[in-house]
């Protein structure tokens, strides 16, 4: 697949743009061509377009991205790296560490340039009308994400109509926009953008893919006014009464508006119909690559590692993966999430075993009922850290005759899909040549030219463990809490003592399950309780679950719960917090629902993985690393100060 970014290398001017700054990213250097050189023909159409493209933030990018490993899902053994900044609170308006609010402005500059372009008589020779009109259908959609992305970080921003002047007055620069008005604008964009737009671009065609579709379209504006109608926008008088522009204008709105989740729900329906009548459809393939690696063998399981791992052309029912609406199709690079999960062994490149679900994260993860742990009448609860000898029955849950405690036991396919734990199963392939795990005796026993599973060990001197004895601990490359995401690492990567993983992933930035848990979040709250359920139910069936009803009927302490508004709140929210696991949602779900500051503000616990023994290391201990939210500042991101100080007509975000 053709990725998007490659075509915009060369692009880049030095320097950086703002709404008060005449230096900006172009589309061809100036020193290298003239402006007619950048409107010439087709092809510097398509150069032009996806220059456009280059200013989206990249969501898999391990070391510099925002939302990946900064909510409360995960810690790492990589606290050092960009991103720790905002778990532990130590970002400001005069250092914001990463700031979308330059970037998404060039973009939207970038936008506005080549709209106006199109819209030229004579510009672009050869480039036929149906293009022309993608082109500007395309320019739209982006001009709608960038300030939704912008009001996802800022709240109300900054509504650019038309392309910026680099001469502007200071005296003229523009005030920050209402929120309220910013979401109705960045609406009106996408719904502008619908017509122009395909509902699928397939893999067919691959230098199409990446690019915004109709449903994407959709999809998106049902996302903004998800946002617009959530606790921390819709009617939060507590944190912003008093955040006001300079002439006294509300810049947040104070009062509640019930009709919000209307418009919503609505368009949640949409999307979902346009989604659904594209072709899109839940992904259960439980036979993909089998015959590559039979593990995972459990059906259930191996769908669900497979979910957005699988863009095979066979499977190319609405693009190259059947769930996945729209993706970002760049390399995450050698610092991505594939590398620093894959399990530890010494002398083996590209193998860093560092990302670590929280207990916070695998308390979420429901028992194999399909309830929460504390719920499930059948679930030990109170004795779970208790060890238990693995027996026949747990085989595909664990190793049989080994110890784990029975929080690892009977739970929900997503759990051992997407987490490795003590005597639990990765499962990868070591190269038949140089293998990276062909000396551990167990993987051995376990594993052939078809099969490949490591049974881990997070004891001091096991496999995955943070060292041979108490004194070799490593102070990187270890799961600080004894637990190792799998979530994004193939099965079937061969692993070799040298090579890096040898397929990168498109990131998905949209997919259906998203769109049926915004839908039924919406439904909840406009107290159609059953279309909530409805919907619910589809992802909880595809995860391997019992439906909503009979999970809660048949096996909970609480039965009633998926009957009151309340409870179900609370149900989907979990759920979407289990599904979206490590997809960019819970930094900004938590603030949305005005939890961040009770789940944020703490540090996260795992086991005790400077045990020596396994007795020792069954016992929840408090990960070592700073966590620290602020409340109110924390829930919006800051504007830098340099752009405060440079456009005197905005005011800075509360806290700040």
């Amino acid at each position: 697949m053709k990725r998007f970014h490659q075509i915009i290398i060369g692009c880049l001017l030095l320097g950086g743009f703002t709404l008060s700054s005449c230096d900006y990213l172009d589309v061809i250097p100036k020193e290298t061509a003239t402006g007619s050189d950048m409107t010439k023909d087709r092809q510097a159409a398509i150069n032009y377009l996806y220059s456009c493209y280059g200013y989206l933030p990249q969501p898999n990018s391990g070391p510099g991205s925002l939302d990946l490993l900064t909510g409360d899902e995960v810690v790492t053994a990589f606290e050092h790296e960009t991103f720790a900044a905002f778990p532990k609170g130590n970002y400001t308006a005069s250092n914001p560490v990463i700031s979308y609010w330059n970037t998404l402005y060039q973009g939207i500059r970038q936008c506005y340039s080549f709209l106006e372009e199109l819209n030229k008589a004579g510009t672009f020779t050869g480039l036929e009308d149906k293009d022309r009109n993608d082109y500007k259908a395309q320019v739209k959609f982006l001009i709608g994400y960038y300030d939704f992305l912008l009001t996802r970080c800022y709240g109300p921003i900054i509504l650019v109509s038309e392309k910026p002047d680099p001469m502007t007055n200071p005296d003229n620069y523009l005030p920050r926009t209402p929120y309220d008005q910013c979401i109705d604008t960045i609406c009106k964009m996408f719904d502008e953008a619908v017509p122009g737009l395909p509902a699928t671009r397939t893999g067919t065609q691959s230098s199409e893919f990446g690019l915004a579709t109709s449903v994407a379209a959709k999809a998106m504006k049902a996302k903004t006014l998800l946002y617009a109608a959530s606790p921390l926008f819709n009617g939060n008088s507590a944190f912003y009464a008093d955040f006001k522009d300079h002439e006294g204008n509300q810049l947040m709105p104070t009062t509640y508006d019930a009709n919000k989740w209307v418009k919503a729900r609505d368009a949640y329906k949409e999307a979902i119909a346009a989604a659904e009548a594209a072709g899109y459809r839940l992904y259960d393939r439980p036979d993909c690559r089998i015959s590559t690696n039979g593990y995972p063998a459990d059906p259930h399981v191996r769908a669900l590692r497979y979910t957005i791992l699988d863009y095979s052309m066979e499977n190319e029912t609405a693009g190259s993966n059947c769930e996945v609406i729209w993706a970002d199709s760049r390399s995450e690079g050698a610092y991505g999430l594939q590398h620093k999960t894959l399990p530890r062994r010494e002398g083996v490149s590209y193998a860093w075993n560092g990302i670590s679900p929280t207990l916070a994260m695998l308390d979420r993860f429901y028992t194999k009922n399909g309830l929460p742990i504390s719920e499930d009448k059948t679930f030990d609860y109170a004795n779970r850290w208790n060890l238990v000898t693995v027996d026949d029955s747990h085989k595909d849950e664990a190793y049989p005759g080994r110890r784990t405690m029975k929080f690892n036991l009977d739970r929900e396919p997503r759990y051992y899909a997407w987490v490795a734990f003590q005597d639990g199963y990765f499962e990868i392939l070591s190269a038949s040549n140089n293998g990276a795990y062909s000396s551990d005796p167990d993987y051995k026993a376990m594993s052939d030219s078809h099969h490949g599973e490591l049974i881990c060990g997070f004891v001091l001197g096991q496999n995955c463990s943070r060292g041979e004895n108490e004194n070799t601990k490593r102070n990187n490359n270890y799961a600080p809490t004894g637990f190792l995401n799998k979530k994004f690492s193939r099965p079937e990567i061969s692993k070799s003592k040298t090579n890096s993983v040898a397929q990168q992933i498109p990131w998905p930035l949209i997919r259906l399950s998203d769109l049926y848990l915004g839908y039924a979040e919406c439904c909840v709250e406009t107290g159609d309780l059953a279309t909530a359920r409805e919907y619910l139910n589809k992802v909880r069936e595809r995860a391997g679950i019992p439906d909503v009803e009979d999970a809660w009927a048949n096996y909970s302490t609480n039965p009633n719960k998926p009957n009151t508004k309340e409870g179900l709140r609370e149900i989907v929210r979990n759920e979407r917090m289990n599904e979206m696991y490590l997809e960019n949602q819970n930094f900004w779900d938590m603030r949305r629902w005005l939890l961040a500051d009770k789940y944020f503000n703490v540090k996260a616990q795992g086991m005790n993985i400077d045990a020596t023994t396994i007795e020792e290391f069954a016992h929840p201990t408090e990960v070592i690393f700073e966590r620290k939210f602020t409340s109110p500042a924390n829930y919006l991101m800051p504007i830098p100060t340099s752009d405060i100080n440079r456009n005197t007509h905005i005011v800075q975000n509360p806290g700040y």
